[in-house]
């Protein structure tokens, strides 16, 4: 077996026994292009002799996605895929995991009609919504991880010869998750403690409001009462660990849905609906987003941002240090998995229930009296650099430095 082959390995067994942490007797549910095919029957194997019960793949095809968007009349885009939802929430229902394998081509549905990106998205997110519900829950085990496409790759090194592209992107893939020449699970055991050290400072600090400042960012954050910072690691409804994100760098939590007040601007292009956008601020006053602008992509901003009356407001908050394994790569993903642990982040949208205490059983319009955020939607972009300084607020006004020039300051 060449050196790529083990590799590939080793990442189908840690997304497996590590991130979505297939125990005996469980499906597992495989979202993922056509093009990865050859690492998802790795993932298939390592599943079943992990002791899974049944192994299910949902594929999907990049052209055909675009062919649907050019092509398929208007009406297409109102139906509601009620099967796949009620397939999706059955399975979860039932104990299954999922595991999401992700080759994105950032200018996928570049050109397409707005309209009917936002009308999918819409009409998707609220056929999903009580999955989407047990997901930010806890309820069951999920796990994203990514592999090369060829657009995606042009797209990050264009400088290379096309030949080269992939096998690059590969390379820096497996360098994120923690493969290489050492023992990668016990690689990412000690990660988890790392970052679960971090989030167990904050926890300790109950601050109320979080300060940032940076070259065009003044915002305000306020975090609601029984906060909770986490980190990559979750424990699902059974007691078993995930790691959502594979790679992940971020301890995070929500903030007060009426807390945000300032102006943000964003550090890194975010890839949304197909589209990217670029050189973006957001305005808040009392949690909501009064004003925004863009350099690139200001309708698809429109368009997220006027997805529902809760993508108005923000639902995340993570703290991800300037200097860290994939920042230190300088290399710009155009992949929000990728970037978003490069950097300082908020997410617009619906708030993760398990950043608050007793939240995960918590009834929706309980989470929202206690300051949660509920949206279809939930969109991490990034704020972070070198340039970027926190202050925690506690309760009696006084400010720490959490951040100074873009890294931990404790």
């Amino acid at each position: 077996m060449n050196n790529f082959e083990s590799n590939l390995q080793q990442y189908a067994e840690l997304a497996v026994k590590v991130g979505v942490n297939v125990h005996p007797g469980q499906t597992l549910v495989v979202n993922a292009p056509i093009t990865a095919a050859h690492f998802v029957r790795l993932i298939v194997k390592a599943a079943y002799n992990a002791g899974a019960k049944l192994v299910k793949v949902n594929w999907s095809d990049e052209t055909v996605t675009r062919l649907h968007y050019d092509l398929a009349p208007d009406e297409a885009f109102s139906i509601e895929p009620k099967w796949f939802a009620a397939e999706m929430t059955e399975l979860v229902e039932e104990g299954a995991a999922i595991l999401h394998v992700i080759a994105e081509n950032p200018d996928l549905l570049n050109g397409v009609a707005q309209e009917r990106i936002v009308t999918s998205q819409k009409v998707r997110g609220k056929a999903l919504e009580k999955y989407r519900a047990y997901q930010m829950a806890d309820k069951f085990s999920w796990s994203i991880v990514a592999v090369p496409s060829p657009e995606w790759a042009a797209k990050v090194f264009p400088d290379l010869p096309e030949a080269q592209q992939v096998d690059r992107l590969w390379d820096v893939i497996f360098k994120t998750v923690r493969i290489g020449e050492k023992d990668a699970v016990a690689e990412w055991k000690t990660h988890l403690q790392n970052l679960d050290s971090r989030a167990d400072l904050l926890n300790s600090k109950k601050y109320k409001k979080l300060h940032y400042t940076a070259p065009g960012t003044d915002l305000t954050i306020e975090l609601p009462e029984g906060h909770i910072w986490v980190s990559g690691g979750s424990v699902n409804e059974q007691g078993h660990v995930f790691i959502a994100n594979m790679p992940t760098e971020e301890v995070f939590t929500a903030p007060l849905k009426t807390g945000v007040n300032g102006t943000v601007r964003s550090t890194k292009p975010l890839s949304y609906g197909g589209n990217l956008i670029d050189g973006f601020s957001l305005t808040f006053e009392n949690g909501r987003i009064v004003d925004y602008t863009a350099e690139q992509g200001l309708d698809a901003l429109k368009n997220l941002v006027e997805m529902d009356e809760g993508a108005h407001y923000l639902g995340e908050v993570a703290l991800v240090p300037h200097q860290s394994p994939i920042s230190d790569t300088n290399i710009l993903f155009y992949n929000t998995l990728f970037d978003e642990n490069a950097s300082n982040h908020l997410a617009i949208g619906n708030a993760y229930a398990f950043c608050l205490e007793g939240g995960k059983t918590m009834s929706k319009e309980e989470l929202i009296e206690h300051g949660m955020n509920s949206s279809l939607t939930h969109v991490d972009f990034m704020i972070g650099s070198g340039e970027m300084n926190i202050n925690g607020v506690t309760s009696e006004g006084a400010e720490e430095p959490i951040f100074v020039n873009g890294n931990w300051a404790f």
